[in-house]
């Protein structure tokens, strides 16, 4: 089927390759397409100035609802493209296009967030202030499919951007939250592991620069 697409895409419309960077089909393979760092021509111009484009391998006929182990498919492309520079934003073609594509199951999926079948219900994080110091609410943050995000991560990156490091405050713990936690723990003198445990996200609130020797200063 795969193979059909590029021939048709290639031998039909004049293109390339395959307009799709991924294809996934019903039983949760991915396929590449044009891959990774190269623009799509799949779903309008509109989309794809900013967006990578995957295929799920449905129809409007024979196979029309996507099956669990295409759901995880998706998301193991997604989590792919995100691990190459991608963003956190998933969108369905009708969203820049007139089309009814990717059909309304599909299309309910991804406004819903894009996440495993079998995934647990998302509980909302609560973060507690005591004296103008965030309470570390018992999450370690880490770069994981579906990503993580919630009131925990929007209250760590905007402690970070109040001291005056370079941070999207968005709530979303993706691949710049990871560098920036990094240089974090290195700046502090934690083990540099990426991740905000309980150590990582108190330092926010309680580090200190050490005060300047006054033998280093000259007259």
């Amino acid at each position: 089927m795969v193979r059909g697409i590029q021939k048709h895409h290639m031998d039909g419309n004049g293109w390339s390759t395959i307009a799709y960077n991924l294809l996934v089909c019903e039983h949760g393979t991915v396929f590449e397409g044009r891959g990774k760092g190269v623009m799509s021509a799949a779903n309008g111009e509109g989309l794809n100035s900013v967006h990578y484009a995957v295929c799920a391998l449905l129809g409007d006929k024979g196979l029309v609802e996507p099956s669990d182990a295409m759901l995880n498919g998706l998301v193991d492309a997604i989590g792919y493209l995100r691990n190459h520079g991608a963003g956190r934003e998933v969108k369905g073609h009708r969203d820049g296009y007139s089309t009814t594509c990717p059909g309304d199951r599909l299309y309910r999926w991804v406004k819903a967030g894009a996440r495993r079948p079998d995934a647990p219900e998302e509980k909302p994080i609560e973060v507690v202030v005591k004296d103008g110091v965030a309470l570390w609410p018992g999450r370690v943050l880490e770069l994981v499919e579906p990503m993580m995000r919630g009131e925990d991560v929007r209250a760590w990156q905007a402690r970070l951007a109040k001291r005056g490091w370079k941070v999207g405050v968005d709530g979303w713990y993706g691949p710049r939250s990871v560098t920036l936690c990094r240089s974090w723990q290195r700046a502090v003198g934690l083990p540099i592991t990426g991740l905000v445990d309980e150590a990582t996200w108190n330092s926010a609130w309680s580090w200190r620069p050490p005060a300047p020797d006054p033998a280093d200063e000259t007259n």
